[in-house]
């Protein structure tokens, strides 16, 4: 049997967990041993799960959370609109 890597990436989870079926587990590392990007997909799921459960605080520099937000409402709102010149 054949894995396709979209169902790889449905059961990362359960893989890191140690929740798969025996089959389904070996047909996983099989794939993951020759398919790079859900390899680097796995390594990237395992690190936001270190980093997360990483309790040590980072500050921010100052001003980064004003400019956040002003991306944001200027992207969510989007661009400004041109005004058209009409002639009546």
């Amino acid at each position: 049997m054949t894995i396709a890597c979209k169902h790889v990436w449905e059961h990362i989870s359960e893989y890191l967990d140690h929740q798969l079926d025996p089959l389904l587990l070996r047909e996983i590392e099989r794939h993951l041993e020759n398919c790079e990007a859900c390899s680097a997909i796995l390594d990237s799921t395992r690190n936001v799960l270190i980093l997360t459960a990483d309790d040590r605080t980072f500050e921010l520099p100052v001003g980064y959370s004003e400019r956040l937000h002003a991306r944001l409402r200027a992207i969510i709102q989007g661009p400004e609109p041109t005004p058209t010149n009409t002639k009546s």
